[in-house]
């Protein structure tokens, strides 16, 4: 099934007539990979709009003449586009400001450091049934934190996403 280019043109000029989007983006496997920097990119902006194909898609019609950006998020096929257009929202709509209690929060997330994963998070009690946070991140030294966290971030993106980590040591 692929959808007719009428109503969506019907839609999105109406839409459009209404007010200015810097980007109206389709999701689809021949996109470009949608990773962190696309969310942060995006999270700028003032007005987006998701075009949400189902099946085989929409006429490619509407692609060549209203799409401005198409994503994908993995050598993988859905039913429809909803999914992935849920989670772009949610990756962007979480570093737009007051989203999250700590601001800060989002800066040290996964594939923002660097484009590293991020390593372990721990909080109190600092002891439970016999597990232990590491004694580092109880010191106070802000300095000795940091490089703790910079080796378990290079440690956990070694072991998990080799190909992140080549593409990072090959950076610097």
């Amino acid at each position: 099934m692929v959808l007719t280019p009428q109503p969506i043109f019907s839609c999105i000029e109406q839409l459009q007539s209404q007010r200015d989007y810097d980007e109206i983006i389709f999701t689809a496997p021949d996109g470009a990979q949608y990773e962190q920097e696309s969310a942060n990119r995006l999270s700028i902006s003032e007005n987006l709009m998701f075009l949400c194909g189902h099946y085989k898609g929409v006429d490619q019609r509407v692609i060549d003449s209203l799409i401005t950006k198409i994503y994908s998020l993995g050598d993988f096929v859905l039913s429809g586009g909803e999914l992935p257009a849920l989670v772009m929202v949610d990756s962007i709509v979480r570093l737009l400001p007051g989203a999250l209690g700590d601001a800060e929060s989002a800066l040290t997330d996964s594939f923002q450091n660097e484009n590293l994963l991020e390593g372990p998070v721990y909080t109190r009690p600092a002891e439970f049934r016999g597990m232990d946070v590491p004694s580092v991140l109880r010191s106070g030294d802000h300095q000795k934190v940091k490089k703790w966290r910079m080796e378990q971030s290079l440690e956990r993106t070694k072991e998990v996403r080799p190909d992140i980590y080549k593409k990072f040591r090959n950076e610097q």
